[in-house]
């Protein structure tokens, strides 16, 4: 090969190259839609969901209105829904999002995105796993790990001090999930609530982080993520990635 040749090949590997590596693994679609409570923290999340996919090579798509769902949701291999309920979508949105959770479809829950009304979407409730009854002042607790083999417990030590919103639960669907993580409500007050409201402890099985399977789909939930500054903390970014991760791609578990 004489030397322009040879040069000729160098640029091209150069040009070329950063294209390869470039690649993404997957794409996520990513619903987040301020609210009167959640807004501050969309800034920062969607930096840090950023540095997190071109860490890990995945795309996501950042969405601040619902018509996304009009779309192709088939190119999605996850829809995260964060601090934004399904109660957004409207009717046929709806119904495009069950087909696409029924064709094998995915989903990430993220903190408010586990609220919504009982009766208004049970199909989206029966997804979530659990249904939210009422949320003690946020407070610093201990959350511990219940399930260390799953992903989203991997960067988290087996006690971890967190200040949240501890979500109160109930199952009116009867529907078996993983945990994941659990607070330990002695590390906290459960009751402590605003004048006129009551709140009632969950006891040991107080899970806040969990998996399972619904239609065809894979479902991560994490109720924790209240606070902008939670949007910049190493551990609690490593907990979601390791949802996302397992959500689209069903891999990273320890049997």
């Amino acid at each position: 090969m004489n030397h322009g040749l040879r040069l000729l090949a160098m640029l091209l590997a150069l040009i070329f190259a950063p294209v390869a590596l470039a690649q993404s693994q997957y794409r996520l679609l990513v619903l987040s839609i301020p609210n009167t409570y959640h807004y501050e923290y969309i800034p920062v999340a969607r930096d840090s969901l950023e540095r997190l996919a071109k860490l890990h090579a995945f795309e996501f798509t950042w969405a601040n209105r619902t018509d996304v769902f009009d779309g192709d949701l088939s190119q999605y291999a996850a829809v995260m829904f964060l601090n934004t309920p399904g109660e957004e979508l409207n009717p046929a949105q709806r119904r495009k999002f069950e087909d696409y959770m029924r064709a094998g479809g995915n989903a990430i829950v993220v903190h408010r995105a586990a609220i919504t009304p009982p009766g208004q979407w049970t199909w989206y409730e029966t997804m979530v796993g659990r249904s939210f009854v009422i949320h003690p002042m946020l407070q610093t607790g201990v959350v511990t790990v219940a399930d260390r083999g799953f992903p989203a417990s991997f960067g988290v030590p087996d006690r971890w001090i967190w200040s949240d919103e501890y979500y109160v639960l109930s199952n009116p669907h009867d529907v078996r999930i993983n945990p994941v993580l659990k607070v330990d409500e002695s590390s906290y007050d459960p009751t402590k609530i605003w004048p006129g409201q009551v709140s009632r402890p969950m006891g040991k099985d107080h899970p806040v982080a969990w998996y399972h399977h619904h239609e065809k789909g894979r479902v991560f939930v994490t109720t924790l993520g209240h606070d902008v500054e939670m949007y910049r903390d190493p551990n609690y970014l490593a907990h979601l990635m390791g949802g996302i991760y397992w959500a689209a791609t069903g891999r990273g578990q320890q049997r």
